[in-house]
C-alpha cells in the first residue's frame, strides 16, 4: 500500500497530514506551493474538483478529495475506525455534532468572511454584518463548549479535532478574524499544537509556516 498526500501549502490538506501522524498510518507526501495565492495547474491536474486536499491509495487505484471523505477513509481502512466513537460511546452524539459542525456549519462561516475581506466589503455592508454575527456565535458556542470540554467529543481526542484545527489556525491566513477573548479557544488550540502528530505534521507539510496559534491573525496572503 502506497498512501500519497497530495499537500497544497498553507491549506486544510494539513488536516491529512495530521490525521496519519496521530495514527501512524505510513504515507508518501507530497508538496505543492501555491502560485501566487491559488492551487499551481499540476495540482488542479490531480482531480476534476481541483481543491485541497487529494490523495491518491494505490492499493485500490482511488484518487479522492474533500476533508471529510479523506478523514473517513483513511480512518476506517487503515486506522481501524480509531479516532471516531462508535454508536455505543456515550460521547457519539456529541462528536457526531462537532464532527459535522466542524468542516458544514464553521468553516463555511470562516469562509464567507474571507470572501467579504477579499472583495474588499465595507464594514457596513450586510454582507460582511452577516458573516460577523455568525462568526461571533460560532466561537462563542465553541468557546462555551471548549470551557467544559477538554476535546470536542469529551475526554477523548478525536477526528473532530483534526477537522477544526485548520479552521481556527491556518485559515486566518485568509480569513483575517481575532480570537482575543475566546480563552477556552485558545487554550484549546495550545492543547492540540502541543501533540506530538501536529508538530511533526506541521513541520513536514509547512515547516516555512508561522504556525497561527495566537489571538492575532497573521498578515493574509490574499
Amino acid at each position: 500500500m502506497v498512501l500519497t498526500i497530495h499537500h497544497l501549502g498553507v491549506s486544510q490538506s494539513e488536516r491529512i497530514v495530521f490525521l496519519c501522524e496521530e495514527l501512524g498510518v505510513p504515507y508518501e507526501l507530497k508538496l505543492y506551493k501555491r502560485a501566487p495565492a491559488l492551487a499551481p495547474a499540476e495540482y488542479k491536474a490531480l482531480h476534476p474538483q481541483g481543491t485541497s486536499p487529494i490523495i491518491h491509495d494505490s492499493d485500490t487505484d482511488l484518487t479522492l478529495p474533500e476533508s471529510g471523505a479523506c478523514i473517513e477513509y483513511i480512518a476506517h481502512k487503515y486506522g481501524h475506525g480509531k479516532l471516531f466513537p462508535q454508536p455505543t460511546d456515550p460521547s457519539w452524539p456529541v462528536f457526531l455534532y462537532w464532527w459535522h459542525w466542524s468542516n458544514g456549519t464553521f468553516q463555511p462561516t470562516v469562509g464567507r468572511v474571507m470572501m467579504s475581506q477579499a472583495v474588499g466589503l465595507s464594514d457596513d455592508h450586510w454582507l460582511v454584518g452577516m458573516a460577523r454575527d455568525r462568526l461571533e456565535k460560532g466561537l462563542g458556542s465553541l468557546d462555551e463548549h471548549l470551557g467544559q470540554n477538554e476535546w470536542l467529543a469529551g475526554s477523548q481526542f478525536s477526528a473532530a479535532d483534526i477537522m477544526i484545527m485548520f479552521s481556527l489556525t491556518t485559515m486566518r491566513y485568509f480569513a483575517s478574524f481575532s480570537l482575543k477573548g475566546y480563552d477556552n479557544i485558545l487554550a484549546y488550540i495550545q492543547r492540540v499544537s502541543k501533540r506530538e502528530a501536529y508538530r511533526r505534521a506541521m513541520k513536514k507539510a509547512d515547516p516555512d509556516m508561522e504556525l497561527v496559534l495566537g489571538p492575532d491573525a497573521p498578515p493574509s496572503l490574499l
